[in-house]
């Protein structure tokens, strides 16, 4: 058994230059989490409720309501998630089945209007027993973050993310899980000891076409808001994602990277960037630990 407790306020940082000075914003968490299993069949169950209470003077809320509503909307936000997990790995002949289940739900208030939103997570992988000269890994899964289906009523139906890091599920962060569907397919192998490759697919929808397209990682300033909103133009179909990384351990404590993605736009991203749509991400990286 496990028990964890948080609070905690974020400081000034991402593109804001001078940095670490603390922000209008309360942090609360609490989870309590238990492995399940002998070492044969390992499993684990988490509960947690997460507290997130943003009053910064002067910023404008990143919605799905005219300008001039959210302009003249000045109240803090006080959302509270409760939520939980459950992990298992299955051991089978043909290798390992792991399974991920996750969700949570939102209350409190989004300045004015009334939090309600949910999301969730189902995800599974395999690990084929016969291949252990590459050790692959197969996992597919669907992700959803509620949208709002009416900017015109008293609920905010969007889930808010809080303050993520988009780099770990999205590393082209053109999206995050805020009125988002994703279906997806990764494969990761091991071509040789050193060397990890991995290649991933999806496909991602808005929950609601009458909400925007959000992009973004949560407050890192003051004046801002820490997410952008797009206007879906009554669409949904947001785009595709093929992505493929390679990482390559030297030694112990250097690593080198590089990552290549291709995004072609869907309906969504065609009605606002009408002469091309597509994006492109590539990098490499230099990893030294200390």
């Amino acid at each position: 058994m496990n028990v964890t407790a948080l609070a905690g306020r974020p400081t000034q940082g991402v593109f804001q230059v001078n940095g670490w000075r603390e922000l209008n914003i309360n942090i609360f968490y609490g989870a309590i989490a238990r492995q399940l299993g002998g070492p044969a069949h390992p499993g684990q169950w988490r509960a947690f409720a997460l507290g997130y209470d943003d009053y910064r003077d002067g910023v404008v809320k990143t919605d799905n309501r005219p300008a001039a509503l959210r302009a003249a909307d000045t109240a803090s936000i006080r959302v509270a998630t409760y939520g939980g997990h459950y992990l298992q790995l299955i051991p089978t002949s043909q290798g390992p089945i792991d399974l991920l289940a996750w969700g949570a739900v939102q209350t409190g208030r989004w300045g004015g209007l009334t939090q309600r939103a949910a999301a969730y997570a189902v995800e599974a992988g395999w690990q084929p027993s016969r291949l252990d000269r590459v050790k692959p890994w197969i996992r597919a899964g669907f992700d959803y973050g509620s949208g709002d289906g009416d900017p015109g009523d008293r609920t905010h139906g969007t889930f808010f993310q809080v303050l993520p890091t988009p780099r770990v599920y999205a590393r082209l962060p053109f999206f995050n899980m805020m009125n988002c569907g994703d279906a997806f397919g990764e494969l990761i192998v091991h071509p040789v000891r050193k060397l990890t490759v991995r290649a991933d697919g999806h496909s991602l929808r808005l929950a609601s076409a009458a909400d925007l397209w959000y992009s973004g990682g949560g407050a890192f300033q003051p004046q801002t808001f820490g997410y952008t909103g797009r206007p879906s133009g009554g669409r949904s179909d947001l785009a595709a994602l093929y992505d493929v990384s390679g990482d390559y351990a030297v030694t112990p404590r250097l690593a080198i990277g590089g990552y290549y993605a291709h995004a072609p736009g869907g309906d969504v991203a065609r009605a606002i960037y009408s002469a091309s749509a597509d994006a492109n991400l590539a990098y490499a990286e230099l990893l030294v630990r200390f």
